[in-house]
């Protein structure tokens, strides 16, 4: 069978709604090349564009979240940290008007006041430009971490319930979700990590209860779409319970 139909088919079945990736192994890459880290993420850079562009293409999933920076990467090396900043910034600020064709809409998650200043207003320019869109729901994680997340959620509970706006009687799942950050995601259904690690490293804590979690060890600049299709084969060839006996 050819890639293009084993393409075909996974379309053919049930896709996952959400699909949530920690892009690991950028610094690993670079040094079993003999290259500075920097190299290693301008490539993953280069691999993410392709494949937010493969799976928003081939409209292999409705949502697409991306770890780029989490609150704990803020212990890196400052020249690291400037770089990846800069990274970013530069990537929005050249991409977005492909990303608002394409009919991308983009979300951000974190602590958007730690940013520097050129890449916050870069993210909140991008946000504001695509909030209309209705292809692919892209979502970049940045200084963002999944503790953060549902500390906030029950900060903004606290503050509803206090000021009337909620009460405990009425507060359940599906209310707490709507005062999380990241309340407007779906549930992740799959989880794809890079880079060897068994670990979610604190993310999307709440969505990621009942996702299928795929580790591999490629690094995250080797990542390729025929990757990609190969851990949708896997995906779709689970059985989900849900906490519930099947069959």
């Amino acid at each position: 069978m050819s890639w293009r139909q084993s393409l075909e088919q996974v379309k053919s079945r049930p896709l996952p709604a959400h699909v949530a990736i920690i892009m690991d192994g950028n610094g690993r890459w670079a040094k079993a090349r003999g290259l500075p880290r920097a190299e290693g993420h301008r490539r993953g850079e280069e691999t993410a564009e392709r494949v937010v562009r493969f799976v928003g293409e081939e409209k292999l999933a409705g949502y697409l979240t991306l770890f780029a920076f989490s609150t704990e990467n803020w212990g890196r090396p400052a020249q690291e940290v400037r770089f990846l900043m800069g990274l970013l910034e530069a990537f929005l600020r050249a991409k977005l008007e492909e990303l608002h064709e394409a009919g991308v809409r983009l979300r951000a998650l974190g602590q958007l006041d730690r940013l520097p200043q050129g890449l916050r207003q870069a993210v909140e320019r991008a946000v504001r430009q695509t909030r209309d869109n209705t292809g692919l729901n892209l979502s970049v994680a940045l200084s963002y971490g999944g503790r953060w997340d549902l500390v906030e959620g029950a900060r903004a509970v606290s503050h509803a319930v206090v000021h009337g706006e909620l009460s405990a009687a009425a507060l359940d799942e599906e209310a707490f979700r709507t005062y999380l950050p990241s309340g407007e995601l779906p549930d992740v259904d799959l989880l794809i990590r890079t880079g060897g690690e068994r670990r979610l490293s604190n993310y999307l804590l709440w969505e990621l209860a009942y996702a299928e979690l795929l580790f591999t060890d490629v690094l995250w600049p080797d990542l390729t779409e025929e990757h990609v299709l190969e851990a949708l084969i896997e995906f779709q060839e689970r059985t989900r319970r849900f906490g519930r006996e099947v069959g």
